[in-house]
């Protein structure tokens, strides 16, 4: 029995959601919703006591960490190969998933907790939120949580950040105009890594991720988010997130383009 505990079907919780769907492997889905910070709650601290979200639990035994339940779910269930059989793009897929989680991720998170939780929050009761604070288990969380909801992200830290993502963008649409996926010939956990961590760029980071300036990277995306995994993922979302995913829509014809304000 597989049981995936998530928020909304992007970014970190995104990850194993897709993976298992990718593979057609069912799992029990266990909405958490983070903006009611149910992740610090006792019932959920008895699933993951860091209190982060996502958490895996196979067959009684937690599995945490999203990028590493990736790599997970596709060697313990049969389906589709998530992983290349070449060594030299496997190595490069765990490349690309490390410098996602550790380079661009924080990075974009930052510019997300900024303009997208932090704004959700500020609209709570000022005691709640702190009191829902001091409870969050990791000291890192605590942080992050605090800056977010007060919006205390220094200048230098969002100049840093924006840094990071332009060099990052720009790194990867190199890559991405060698090679149609980024480990190489085959789709993989690397691309669905890259897609939750920046499939909101071109309406966070316009003048960063936009068609003129990065058509490989918008081609990528658009590639990915026309997937039927894509589709089953994103029906497990309860907010509105999932409408920032529109711009990839080819249909729509509110692709992102080099044109923004």
């Amino acid at each position: 029995m597989l049981t995936i505990y998530h928020w909304e079907p992007n970014a970190n919780s995104g990850k194993p959601i897709l993976a298992a769907f990718e593979k057609g492997v069912e799992f029990d889905s266990r909405y958490i919703d983070m903006l009611a910070f149910e992740q610090h709650a006792p019932e959920y601290l008895k699933v993951n006591p860091n209190g982060t979200v996502p958490a895996m639990i196979h067959d009684g035994v937690l599995v945490p960490e999203s990028t590493v339940m990736m790599e997970y779910i596709d060697g313990s269930f049969e389906g589709p190969k998530l992983r290349p059989d070449d060594p030299f793009e496997r190595w490069r897929m765990r490349w690309w998933c490390r410098y996602f989680d550790q380079v661009i991720g924080p990075s974009i998170s930052m510019f997300g907790w900024s303009f997208f939780v932090g704004p959700a929050m500020r609209t709570r009761d000022p005691e709640e939120l702190k009191a829902r604070i001091e409870r969050i288990p990791l000291k890192e969380r605590r942080i992050a949580w605090s800056k977010a909801i007060y919006g205390t992200f220094s200048p230098e830290e969002m100049a840093e950040s924006g840094r990071r993502i332009a060099a990052g963008v720009e790194h990867l649409e190199g890559a991405l105009s060698e090679r149609a996926w980024v480990a190489g010939h085959s789709y993989s956990i690397a691309d669905i890594a890259g897609f939750n961590m920046m499939a909101g760029l071109p309406l966070m980071n316009p003048q960063v991720v936009n068609d003129t300036v990065t058509p490989h990277i918008l081609e990528w995306l658009r590639k990915i988010n026309e997937r039927p995994a894509i589709r089953r993922s994103f029906a497990l979302g309860r907010t509105e997130l999932v409408k920032r995913y529109a711009h990839l829509d080819r249909r729509s014809g509110a692709a992102a383009g080099g044109d923004h304000a």
